[in-house]
C-alpha cells in the first residue's frame, strides 16, 4: 500500500560519499539506500568508484537544506510552467536542479531528479528528503499525481507559498519599527543605569539617599560585580520558558490564551488563523484530497496545539457524518460568519469555490489584523520606556532635591 511505501522511505538510511567518475574527477554526494549493499550497488550503477563514505544517523540526515516559502514559491512556479509547456517531469526536475544557486538546494533537487528518473514517484522523492519540504506540499503533490493534474497543483502551490511569503514579509516589515523601538528603549535604560546613575551617586552621601535610590544603586553595583550571575539568571529564565513551551500541557494553555486574549487581541489573532486555515483548506480540497485529510493538514499548518486538539474532535464528528460547518462552530474558535460561509458551500455543493473566495477575504482581514496588532504593540513599548525612565528619575530626583536643600 501507499502507506507502507512511505514508511519504507522514512526508514531508508542516508549515506554521504566521495567518489571518482570515469574521468577521475572527485564527486561528493548524498544518497538514500536500504542498506550498505544497496549503497554499493547504486554507486556502481552510476559508474562511480567510491573512495570514502559515511552513514548518517537520523539527526545528521535531517540537517539538510530546508526550503523557505520564497524558494518553494519559485520552484513550484518553475515546475508548473515547464510541465504546462509540455516538458516531462524528469526533464523539468533536471532543469530545476541546475538552476539552483545554493549548493545545498541543488543537491536536494539533484537527488529528487535521480529518484524520479529511476521510477520513484515525485511525492515519495520529496518525502525522502526529510525536513526539506513541508508535509503540506508532499500531500498536494501526491494528490496531483493521483488526479493527473500535477501541473495545476504546482501552480496552486506556487500561489499558496507566494501568499504565505507575502504575509510573512508583511509581519516582519510591520514588526521592524516596534522591535527597533524596544531595543532602543532597553539600551537607553541600560545606559542610564550603568553610566549616568553612578555619576550622580558619587555626588551624594550614600547614608542620606532615599531608600529607592539606594536599592537601585545597590542593584547596579551588584550587577557590575556579579555580572556572570545576572547573565546566568537571564539565560535560566529564557531556557525555562523554552522548556515550558515544549511541555504539551503548558504549550496548549499558551496557544489557547493567544486566541482568547482580552482587549480584542484574541480576535485579531483568530482572523490571522482564519485566513491561513481557509487558504490551506481551499488548496487541499480543490485538489481532490478527502475532507478528513484536508482538516488534519489545515489545522496542523496553523502551528497552534490548542486548535489542533480541538480539530481532533472536529475530524471525529465529520467521520461520523456531521456537517463541517456545525463541527467547526462547536469549537468556538472561528467567527460565526466563517462557519456560515462553509454551511452555504456545503448546501450549494460548491464548497471548493466558496473556500477560494473566503480565503481571499480573510487574507485581507488578516493583513488588517496584523496592522492593528502592530499599532497596539507600539504604544505598549512607549509606555514601558516611559515607565522605566520615570522609575530612574524617581530614584535620582529626591537625592538631587536633598542636595540642593543642603546647599541652601
Amino acid at each position: 500500500s501507499k502507506e507502507k511505501i512511505w514508511r519504507c522511505v522514512l526508514l531508508m538510511k542516508t549515506f554521504t560519499y566521495t567518489a571518482k567518475d570515469m574521468t577521475g574527477a572527485n564527486i561528493n554526494g548524498k544518497m538514500q539506500c536500504e542498506d550498505y549493499n544497496d549503497f554499493l550497488f547504486k554507486i556502481h550503477e552510476k559508474g562511480l568508484l567510491c573512495t570514502s563514505h559515511k552513514e548518517l544517523d537520523i539527526k545528521e540526515s535531517n540537517t539538510m537544506h530546508k526550503f523557505k516559502t520564497k524558494e518553494l514559491a519559485f520552484c513550484c512556479r518553475q515546475l508548473s510552467a515547464m510541465m504546462s509547456s509540455g516538458l516531462t517531469l524528469v526533464k523539468a526536475l533536471e532543469i530545476l536542479f541546475r538552476e539552483q544557486e545554493k549548493e545545498a538546494a541543488k543537491q536536494v533537487w539533484r537527488e529528487i531528479y535521480e529518484d524520479v528518473q529511476k521510477g520513484q514517484s515525485f511525492s515519495e522523492s520529496l518525502m525522502a528528503q526529510k525536513g526539506a519540504f513541508p508535509t503540506f506540499l508532499v500531500s498536494m503533490v501526491n494528490a496531483g499525481e493521483s488526479s493527473g493534474s500535477l501541473d495545476v497543483v504546482m501552480n496552486r502551490m506556487s500561489d499558496h507559498y507566494a501568499k504565505e511569503n507575502k504575509m510573512n514579509n508583511k509581519i516582519k516589515g510591520q514588526m521592524t519599527y516596534p522591535i527597533i523601538l524596544a531595543v532602543i528603549s532597553i539600551l537607553m535604560v541600560f545606559g542610564m543605569v550603568t553610566f549616568i546613575l553612578p555619576i550622580f551617586a558619587k555626588m551624594f552621601d550614600m547614608d542620606k539617599l532615599p531608600a529607592l535610590t539606594k536599592t537601585l544603586l545597590g542593584f547596579v553595583n551588584w550587577t557590575k560585580k556579579y555580572w556572570y550571575i545576572f547573565i546566568g539568571i537571564i539565560v535560566a529564565i529564557v531556557a525555562g520558558i523554552i522548556y515550558l513551551f515544549k511541555i504539551p500541557e503548558y504549550r496548549a494553555k499558551w496557544d489557547r490564551f493567544k486566541i482568547k486574549a482580552p482587549a480584542g487581541i484574541g480576535k485579531l489573532v483568530v482572523k490571522i488563523y482564519t485566513g491561513r486555515f481557509s487558504r490551506t483548506l481551499s488548496s487541499l480540497y480543490s485538489s481532490g484530497i478527502p475532507m478528513v485529510e484536508c482538516l488534519e493538514r489545515s489545522s496542523a499548518v496553523l502551528g497552534n496545539s490548542y486548535i489542533s486538539k480541538c480539530f481532533e474532535t472536529v475530524i471525529d464528528e465529520v467521520k461520523q457524518g456531521e456537517s463541517l460547518s456545525v463541527a467547526i462552530q462547536r469549537t468556538d474558535i472561528f467567527d460565526s460568519m466563517f462557519c456560515s460561509i462553509i454551511y452555504v458551500g456545503e448546501e450549494s455543493g460548491s464548497l471548493d469555490d466558496i473556500l477560494v473566495k473566503t480565503s481571499d477575504y480573510y487574507e485581507d482581514e488578516a493583513d488588517s489584523a496584523i496592522q492593528k496588532l502592530v499599532t497596539f504593540i507600539e504604544p505598549c513599548i512607549i509606555v514601558f520606556m516611559g515607565a522605566a525612565v520615570c522609575f530612574i528619575l524617581a530614584s535620582i530626583m529626591p537625592a538631587m532635591y536633598s542636595m540642593f536643600n543642603q546647599i541652601k
